[in-house]
């Protein structure tokens, strides 16, 4: 047996023909009960399991630069952000935007006048080399629509030349092709307070002055400050550009009370805005949404003492880890998603149903069953009773599809001692789901058929969210849960599923993954799915798949993939070896059944022997994805859940019958000590 002590890249390489034999598999049954013994012992006192969402530098120096604009910087907070900041600086000067990654502009830019605004003296060499960073990237004049508004407040960036997003959006009905409610759900809680942003537009220039002039390759100067048009004459960008100098046009009007329909406009939006204040922890729950509401509260003159500006104050502050030295944010919490997973790998693991862990974890996770008819009514007018879950804590309005099946999942095999109330909730939150599946037969995160691609085309929609499209990796969850729920293959929803499956697989062999990076997190997943629905995954294209899979397997026996995949799919499956990935490669290649196949051998030792003494796993590398190209997210607790279910899932194709001992429940202590920071 392998000492657990011994640094992975010194021991020796598996040997496949060897495994598993009766030594091995006891390795395999004691990683897997190291691995629940250090979940269980991270379960918070509630039930409940979070891991830290980790990401780049940009919410810390959008947090730098409102404090400057709201005029009450805390010297001390204000040190520890500069801190983090400094210790995110790549060689070259900039900041990335996900682990691995190159220096990005929008990120460079905005820390480095995070750092200017904190007093940083703009010779130190640090700046120096960041201000290299960011003309080489084109500086300001290539940062997104919502960066230039950012600076704008500050009196960095002329109003004239940041895009218009205009309120009268929110006026819009269904009977408008393009209309407010077939954006994606979190583009529109970003939108509605920017558009009151927009519309009062509340410079407050800073005191002493700070200027951007130095990061204008070719030296501050209007030419650069237009967003550049389509080469050709009419396309829909070049329209929306036209569309955008009316709105400008507008604009005038409505700075003189002339504007037809801004007040109006301006009420909805307001109160559009408090509404969904409500039942949540802050706008939508997630950082952007948060920050832009608690401006535009203050833009609408609401006071620094005023409930609402305090609630969002005291939400934003939630998210921060401030420690002695330093200060970062996370985007959101994942609560829900996060003990979804745990249940279901300790469950899938072995450990009884009956355990207290998952008993409390079940409660809590049918205690946060969402009864409220929220925005998806909107695109899913079905005369269905509302259910379903969301990531976070608390965000009433936005139940998503992608949550509810792996809370269904992990809720489907676990009693309770009150079954009927848990029955009652999994079969609502079901019927929820399925009226979900989009007109391809394929569903997507939050809203179904919101995919008019026109949407793209406006000028603020260079965040790359403005619609939220059907996905494999979604699609393919969802069919997972029917398949061990007993439907059948002939069965409408799931025939025009499989198509949407077949219709979206690449000429590789692989699956896009839109929530997970990347293309290993859609294969896995959809084949995943098809065991589940009992398919015969000797057909070519499942084993074209599985081929794909394999031909990708790096040296080690792992799997790793950056996500510069979804800037260019040519790196597809490259990056170094991770647990979550490998864990992913695994269970897709344990889809058919072949325990003693070469790659799946391998793929299984490298877990082993990357599992640290504790049964955790080590992952720098960024798994998770938000907004591709934009915004990327990793999921601390993927390291420690997955590669849990992998090993489980491998225990389970393995021919005797022998299991592995649940693991000894943990010391009352060890149950109660978890916290935020303690998954990290």
């Amino acid at each position: 047996m392998l000492s657990e002590s011994a640094p992975v890249a010194n021991r020796p390489a598996p040997v496949p023909d060897e495994f598993p034999d009766r030594p091995r598999l006891g390795a395999l049954d004691a990683a897997i009960q190291r691995s629940q013994r250090h979940l269980l012992g991270i379960q918070h006192t509630e039930g409940y399991w979070v891991g830290e969402l980790m990401v780049d530098s940009t919410l810390v120096t959008d947090m730098v630069a409102y404090h400057h604009w709201n005029g009450r910087v805390d010297e001390s907070w204000q040190r520890k952000a500069v801190h983090h900041i400094f210790s995110m600086q790549l060689p070259d000067g900039g900041w990335n935007i996900y682990y691995g990654g190159p220096s990005e502009v929008n990120a460079t830019v905005k820390a480095y006048l995070a750092l200017k605004l904190a007093g940083v003296p703009v010779t130190d060499p640090r700046m120096l080399r960041a201000r290299a960073a960011a003309l080489s990237m084109g500086g300001v004049p290539r940062m997104n629509t919502f960066s230039k508004l950012y600076l704008a407040l500050l009196g960095l960036f002329p109003w004239e030349y940041v895009p218009t997003i205009p309120c009268e959006v929110i006026l819009i009905g269904k009977w408008f092709y393009v209309n407010f409610n077939e954006m994606s759900s979190w583009s529109r809680s970003m939108l509605v307070p920017l558009a009151i942003i927009n519309h009062f537009k509340p410079t407050r220039p800073l005191q002493p002055a700070v200027a951007l002039d130095e990061l204008y390759p070719e030296g501050y100067h209007e030419r650069d400050l237009a967003i550049p048009r389509d080469p050709e004459w009419f396309t829909w960008r070049n329209f929306f550009l036209w569309l955008d100098k009316l709105h400008k046009f507008a604009e005038w009007f409505a700075q003189h009370r002339v504007h037809p329909f801004r007040k109006r406009a301006l009420k909805k939006a307001e109160q559009w805005m408090l509404e969904r204040l409500e039942g949540t922890d802050g706008l939508a729950a997630i950082f952007p949404a948060m920050l832009n509401s608690l401006i535009a509260l203050k833009a609408l003159g609401y006071p620094d003492d005023h409930p609402q500006v305090l609630r969002a104050e005291r939400e934003l502050k939630k998210l921060e880890h401030e420690t002695a030295t330093s200060v970062h944010l996370e985007p959101c919490f994942s609560p829900v998603w996060d003990t979804a997973i745990a249940v279901i790998c300790l469950q899938e693991s072995g450990l009884p149903a009956d355990h207290p862990a998952l008993q409390r974890a079940t409660d809590w996770l049918i205690d946060r069953e969402i009864r409220f008819r929220g925005d998806w009514c909107y695109k899913n007018p079905a005369r269905v009773e509302p259910s379903g879950w969301v990531f976070e804590f608390a965000n009433q309005w936005n139940p998503d599809v992608d949550d509810t099946a792996m809370v269904l999942l992990a809720l489907r095999k676990v009693p309770t001692n009150k079954p009927r109330r848990r029955d009652e909730s999994f079969q609502r939150g079901l019927k929820w789901m399925l009226t979900f599946q989009c007109k391809d037969g394929g569903w997507a995160a939050f809203d179904k058929d919101c995919t008019k691609g026109i949407l793209e085309k406006v000028p603020f929609a260079d965040h790359n969210a403005m619609l939220d499209p059907e996905c494999a990796d979604i699609t393919a969850r969802i069919l997972e849960l029917l398949g061990y729920e007993g439907f059948e293959l002939q069965h409408p929803q799931i025939q025009k599923a499989l198509q949407f499956i077949r219709d979206h697989q690449e000429p590789d062999g692989s699956w896009y993954g839109r929530w997970g990076v990347n293309y290993i997190y859609g294969t896995w997943q959809v084949l995943r799915g098809m065991r589940a629905l009992g398919l015969d995954m000797q057909q070519p294209w499942l084993l074209k798949a599985r081929a794909w899979l394999e031909s990708i397997q790096r040296a080690d026996g792992g799997w790793g993939e950056r996500c510069n995949t979804y800037e260019d799919p040519v790196f597809k499956g490259q990056g170094p070896s991770t647990a979550s990935q490998t864990a992913w490669a695994v269970m897709g290649l344990c889809a058919f059944d072949d325990p003693q196949r070469p790659s799946l051998l391998r793929g299984v030792e490298y877990l082993l022997r990357a599992q640290n003494p504790d049964g955790s796993w080590t992952e720098l590398e960024t798994t998770g994805t938000g907004f591709p190209r934009v915004f990327y997210l990793k999921y601390d607790i993927y390291r420690n859940t997955w590669p849990l279910l992998a090993l489980a899932t491998y225990r389970k194709c393995l021919p005797q019958t022998a299991k592995p001992k649940p693991a000894p429940r943990p010391e009352p202590a060890a149950a109660f000590h978890a916290s935020t920071t303690a998954a990290a």
